[in-house]
């Protein structure tokens, strides 16, 4: 497997941009399935989970690809004839998001076949609260051998109301009731940015949604939809992964096409730890204080702090002045990166979902494991901190979610490499 070796001790100066969010781009993927005809998506990050979801659509029948040259970032999904309503396990264990397709094949085609999602290791995320909302406007769901088998002649709006907040669980929902007959309302929704991203896009391919971006959102039912063009918002975990990047190193950075909205708990946060974050146009510029003061975190779902940030404020915090208190209250087995900040010299103990942790004055460059996409991302701002070399193995994780992560730092002057297996 590839490895990812940092020598850290650079402050990194500069100007970087975003990618196109991840987040957003796998259930805008999955909608294509609503229409008929080539829908084109702009602004899609080269990443393997969007790998993973095109191949999930190519195995139905759809054509899919992604251009070459300067329009790299531009994929294209055609629906034509015959669609195979079925996403194998073989693809969709390597990615919980691939469950995104349920909803519009049952939606649009009557029934669906899809294998019992798997992804990261980072607590239980059970599909239940998906299964509900189909249940309630009128899919019959079954069960077996590790599927799930939805079936419906159509669907009719109806009631849901999620007992947690889902964010794909939404996502899915929504993309079943814009085909249903009749008026859906979805109460207890996920907030985030990317839930609104999707509505978005909905609305522009001829879906009636309402309220997207709160807790109830209102779906009015229509008969079909046409495919659509549209650029993807950027990733704001990535620009709050590269803001934390200049902040523990000493630096100095312009992080382009940052929706600052999007993130304002995380800048709150760097900001109380003495970081200077200015707006210029088309970005936010982080410059990072000579010491770095200690801040405590409990994540939330949107609008709080995001759990997709917490491990890496948690390395940040590893080399601040005094002692923080992290509270990780969406997935129980989110720290699973402790054991491995505890190799360079952190000092972290763990109080049931709290982290405490004491700010040492320096790391120790180790070789460590990545064991999911945000732990490896901890890890390899960590390394950029660390006195001597750091080895981030089982970089997989990192490319699910992170665009040539290692060359954006690289290009900030980070002396950071990818060694291939």
């Amino acid at each position: 497997m590839d490895k990812i070796v940092v020598k850290g001790g650079h402050p990194l100066k500069g100007e970087v941009t975003v990618s196109g969010a991840k987040n957003a781009a796998l259930p805008i993927l999955a909608s294509a399935l609503l229409a008929d005809g080539k829908s084109v998506y702009r602004n899609v990050p080269d990443l393997a989970d969007v790998t993973t979801m095109l191949k999930v659509l190519g195995t139905m029948g759809c054509g899919t690809g992604r251009l070459t040259g300067e329009r790299s970032d531009v994929c294209e999904v055609s629906v034509e004839g015959a669609i195979h309503p079925e996403a194998p396990y073989d693809l969709v264990k390597t990615m919980r998001a691939s469950v995104l397709v349920l909803g519009p094949l049952v939606a649009r085609f009557g029934r669906a076949r899809v294998s019992m999602p798997g992804g990261c290791a980072i607590g239980a995320r059970p599909i239940d609260q998906h299964l509900k909302g189909l249940k309630a406007l009128g899919a019959d769901i079954h069960l077996t051998e590790g599927y799930v088998e939805a079936t419906a002649k159509r669907l009719r709006g109806g009631t849901v109301n999620f007992d947690v907040i889902t964010v794909t669980g939404t996502e899915n929902v929504m993309m079943a009731a814009v085909l249903a007959q009749g008026r859906s309302v979805l109460e207890n929704c996920a907030r985030e940015p990317e839930v609104e991203e999707l509505a978005r896009v909905l609305n522009k391919m001829g879906a009636r949604i309402q309220g997207a971006g709160t807790s109830v959102i209102t779906i009015d039912g229509v008969d079909g939809l046409n495919p659509v063009e549209h650029a993807i918002l950027p990733d704001r975990i990535e620009a709050g992964t590269l803001m934390v990047a200049a902040a523990i190193t000493g630096g100095d950075v312009l992080v382009r096409r940052v929706v600052t909205e999007h993130l304002e708990p995380v800048i709150l946060k760097l900001r109380e730890t003495g970081c200077t974050l200015t707006t210029e146009e088309g970005g936010i510029r982080v410059k990072a204080p000579s010491v770095i003061h200690s801040v405590d975190v409990k994540t939330a779902e949107h609008p709080g702090f995001p759990t997709d940030m917490q491990a890496q404020l948690m390395g940040l915090m590893t080399v601040a002045d005094g002692t923080s208190v992290i509270s990780e209250r969406i997935f129980e087995n989110r720290f699973m990166h402790v054991p491995e900040l505890h190799r360079m010299g952190a000092d972290i103990t763990i109080q049931g979902h709290t982290a405490v942790v004491k700010g040492v004055r320096s790391l120790s460059g180790a070789p460590v494991m990545a064991t999911d996409l945000r732990a490896s991302a901890s890890l390899v701002l960590a390394g950029l901190r660390a006195e001597g070399k750091t080895e981030v193995q089982r970089i997989y994780h990192l490319d699910r979610g992170y665009e040539r992560l290692e060359r954006k730092l690289r290009d900030l002057g980070a002396d950071i490499a990818r060694v291939k297996a």
